[in-house]
């Protein structure tokens, strides 16, 4: 029996959104500089009669459908388009032309599978408005901050997204309420000591053995301090000290990440990386400054928003769509910036090809199974509807 998601879109529209796919997969432009991309996407808009387009964010593109009525809750849909500084190795033949850059977290997909809820819903519209959101800078975090600042969103009543998740076959989901991303808050500790001598560790105050203790105490924080069911991490990713095998430096510098669900989990790992390193620093003798950068709020769907997304996925997708995060997921995602002032929801769309481990995001062999194209495209279009009937 065939799929119910392969035929949710007809075979033109599939063919335009699949084609769109691979020629932004073969031109991937990092954030903020995705000039062709949205020059691209903007011609693959025009073809959907009734579309009002117009660029935001500088490389960004919005465009808005009329709804049936003037007075019906506006929904938006909003898809990413920047690519990672990463080398391409997939091997297909529409790969990254671009050296060094390549679409390794799906955005290709996303923007894609928005333009193909756009002519889901020119043919079927929703009661209200839709505004589909082409955003750029998801991978810097700042992209969703510039699109709110520009106000093309100031009318919106809710809005819905989605990732690709490769842990999951296409046709499949995951859509459930609570938390479904990690905030993503960045810490610099810059540890000075006096330099000297390696020879003579005793004349000095080696800020690289204080660096190292430090490191160590950090990793107490969620084993200690959190309770053992708590979603957190606390990762140091960077660590620079010295230029030399016999000299002990002035300084060493260290940075990292701070994951949470919760809020009061966030400020936590934010105070208690600061005054740890602080106090074993001064243990050490030595001096640290600690830095914390504030990066994208969690993603924390809640339960109206997500029914809206559970009754279109079994509309389009069948019977047992659903499937369910094995572990939380502490990644983080941008859109997390739209939830905290519009009401909406946010999804994990299956890509997998079902041929057991496929390569994860961020890395060079990273390739999301076509048909999530569709999948998102029926499914997004279908919670705009829903979402627009359910606010009336």
């Amino acid at each position: 029996m065939t799929a119910p998601w392969r035929t949710a879109v007809p075979p033109g529209i599939a063919d335009a959104i699949l084609g769109l796919r691979r020629d932004l997969h073969r031109h991937p432009e990092r954030s903020f500089e995705e000039h062709r991309t949205a020059a691209r996407l903007e011609e693959a808009l025009r073809a959907i009669p009734g579309l009002e387009i117009r660029r935001v964010a500088g490389t960004g593109v919005v465009a808005r459908l009329r709804g049936r009525s003037r007075a019906a809750p506006v929904i938006a849909v909003r898809g990413d388009i920047d690519a990672l500084p990463i080398q391409e190795q997939t091997g297909v033949a529409w790969a990254s032309e671009t050296p060094g850059v390549m679409h390794a977290c799906g955005h290709d997909v996303h923007a894609a599978w928005t333009v193909g809820a756009a002519h889901l819903l020119a043919a079927t519209p929703a009661e209200g408005d839709v505004v589909f959101l082409l955003q750029p800078a998801e991978e810097t975090g700042r992209g969703a901050v510039a699109v709110l600042q520009a106000g093309v969103l100031d009318d919106v009543t809710a809005i819905v997204g989605g990732h690709v998740d490769m842990r999951f076959p296409v046709g499949t989901l995951v859509a459930q309420p609570g938390p479904l991303a990690g905030s993503t808050d960045e810490f610099h500790i810059i540890v000075s000591g006096r330099g000297g001598h390696a020879a003579r560790p005793h004349e000095t105050r080696d800020p690289v053995v204080a660096a190292a203790a430090i490191i160590s105490a950090l990793q107490t924080i969620v084993a200690r301090r959190l309770a053992p069911g708590e979603p957190a991490v606390v990762t140091v990713a960077t660590v620079h000290a010295g230029t030399a095998s016999n000299v002990i430096p002035e300084e060493a510098v260290l940075s990292g990440t701070l994951r949470a669900v919760h809020p009061g989990t966030r400020a936590a790992l934010q105070d208690d990386v600061a005054r740890t390193a602080e106090a074993v620093a001064a243990a050490h003798g030595v001096h640290a400054a600690v830095r914390v950068v504030t990066g994208t709020p969690p993603i924390v769907n809640a339960a109206g928003p997500i029914a809206w997304a559970r009754e279109a996925a079994l509309a389009v997708l069948g019977p047992d769509p659903f499937r369910t995060l094995p572990e939380p997921n502490l990644g983080g995602e941008d859109f997390a910036f739209y939830l905290e002032r519009i009401p909406g929801c946010f999804l994990r769309i299956g890509a997998g090809t079902g041929d057991g481990p496929a390569p994860p995001a961020h890395t060079p062999r990273f390739l999301p199974d076509e048909g999530a194209v569709l999948v998102g495209a029926a499914v997004l279009a279908e919670t705009a509807r829903r979402a627009a009937a359910a606010l009336g």
